[in-house]
């Protein structure tokens, strides 16, 4: 079946978090975030330039429209009680064949250290296996980034792999590539197969 045709849900909640899809306005809540915690995330995930409002909506619209052509699943996380816009979560390089998907994802700098993002990954993980049959997920983060580390083995994700000298970050520096991995195992369960004791 064509993707694009297929009914997937666009928000769910876990305990503490509603993820959605961006919605046409939402550019002005993410562009506060982004602002609050350029800094923070800059050494990982964004360049030389602050975004303004405008070019923050015309993000929000164009991953908006990806969810529909069904080219990635973006998610934004907003805490269930007070609305306010937490980050990002979104499933990304998608191979339809395989089932394999990309979990990517970024958190203001006033949110983080309360588990929310090991949350929203957990949710993300459960909707990808339940609502678009992923044999594999991937978490892919520089080597460095501890936090975005720690998130992945949270949420039960197994280092596979390594990758050195795999991709330049902002500053253009030759950085290191964990790949951390779910599966669909035979049994029908996610993780990890484990290898037999010799």
């Amino acid at each position: 079946m064509n993707p694009i045709l297929l009914d997937i849900p666009e928000q769910f909640e876990t305990e503490r978090l509603l993820l959605r899809v961006p919605q046409v306005g939402d550019g002005a809540m993410v562009n506060e975030a982004i602002r609050e915690s350029y800094e923070f995330l800059n050494e990982w995930i964004w360049s030389d330039h602050i975004p303004d409002i405008e070019e923050t909506e015309v993000g929000a619209r164009k991953h908006r429209a990806n969810f529909f052509l069904r080219d990635a699943f973006p998610f934004y996380i907003l805490d269930k009680v007070s609305g306010e816009f937490i980050g990002s979560c979104s499933l990304v390089r998608i191979d339809w064949h395989v089932g394999r998907f990309e979990i990517s994802y970024w958190i203001r700098q006033s949110a983080s250290r309360h588990g929310y993002m090991s949350e929203a990954v957990d949710g993300l993980t459960q909707f990808a296996f339940e609502n678009l049959q992923a044999n594999r997920i991937e978490i892919r983060c520089d080597s460095r980034n501890s936090a975005s580390r720690r998130v992945a083995e949270r949420c039960g994700y197994h280092l596979e792999a390594i990758l050195i000298n795999n991709f330049k970050d902002p500053a253009g520096d030759l950085r290191d590539d964990c790949i951390y991995t779910k599966v669909r195992l035979k049994n029908g369960s996610f993780g990890y197969p484990t290898l037999p004791s010799k």
